[in-house]
């Protein structure tokens, strides 16, 4: 038998060198997504949070009624096969009323988030990044409202915006943006001395550039975690804004308005506040065990993201 040895042949790659030199390094999408998945609270939450997003979708194709039908014959019905969820004092179906209160507050949270996301982000990386005078009037803009009991604020201006989601959603997002704005110029402090911000500022690239290119995306996971955070915090807010009367109202419904309906008539029709308030209980408990998996995922120094 001939050996490739003794006429210099080289020998057979072992298995052990075929696989080693078929492993690529793993894009980071990937293993971030492979820390995610490996988070079973957090895959709960996501799957409970897009099963939400799929009723408030597909929900509406199967009512029977309208949100602002009233039916006078069933007047604080409990669950059955005409209502599924039971109807409120007024005669209006509780599972049409869910599904619109549902899409309105998901809209409002998501919109909400987004809004203070962004801005935080420009504001706090501005303010770091140019320094002097900007940062001193931004720095002063941010601690002035984060004195001023803005909740306060709030409800004076929805209660005279007649309820409309539109007005309330700009009124969240001007009075929640500062707190994050403030933990991003502290982070992004550190980002303005690395050698690519220099390295950018020596070819030329503007200043604004620099914060919008080179500055936010290395703090992009951050972001994700105060968007995902965001919604939650949005959520309870206009929550609390609607159960209290100034928030979302009539003919439009939210979450926290069919919960201020509800808490009223709990002992007598518990089916009213139970249906929305377990929607809500679900939306941010599941939103949270998402954020919470998202924080592990995208941050080396955690349990789960110490291993590949």
């Amino acid at each position: 038998m001939r050996d490739p040895l003794e006429h210099g042949d080289n020998p057979p790659p072992s298995p052990a060198v075929l696989a080693a030199g078929r492993s690529r390094p793993l894009r980071k999408s990937a293993l971030y997504t492979r820390r995610f998945l490996r988070n079973r609270p957090a895959v709960g939450g996501l799957v409970i949070f897009a099963i939400l997003i799929l009723f408030a979708i597909v929900g509406p194709f199967f009512q029977q009624y309208d949100h602002i039908e009233l039916d006078f014959l069933a007047l604080t019905d409990p669950p059955s096969a005409a209502h599924w969820f039971g109807t409120t004092n007024s005669g209006n179906d509780l599972y049409a009323m869910v599904v619109v209160g549902l899409q309105r507050s998901l809209m409002i949270a998501v919109l909400v988030s987004i809004g203070t996301t962004v801005i935080s982000a420009i504001v706090g990386a501005a303010a770091a990044y140019f320094g002097g005078w900007i940062e001193k009037t931004s720095l002063a803009v941010i601690h002035f409202l984060m004195a001023v009991p803005t909740f306060l604020i709030i409800a004076m201006v929805s209660n005279d915006s007649g309820g409309d989601w539109r007005i309330i959603t700009v009124i969240l997002v001007l009075t929640n943006w500062f707190i994050s704005a403030r933990t991003i110029w502290t982070l992004c402090l550190s980002l303005r001395e690395r050698e690519y911000i220099h390295a950018a500022r020596y070819m030329g690239v503007g200043g604004f550039r620099i914060v919008l290119r080179h500055m936010i995306p290395n703090i992009g996971s951050l972001l994700v975690i105060n968007f995902t955070l965001g919604v939650v915090s949005a959520v309870m807010l206009e929550t609390s804004l609607s159960f209290l009367g100034f928030g979302v109202k009539l003919p439009d419904v939210s979450l926290g308005s069919l919960i201020g309906t509800g808490s009223g008539i709990i002992t007598s029709a518990p089916w009213v506040f139970f249906f929305p308030a377990g929607a809500l209980t679900l939306l941010t408990v599941s939103m949270a065990l998402v954020a919470d998996g998202l924080r592990d995922a995208l941050d080396p120094t955690s349990a789960a993201g110490g291993r590949a």
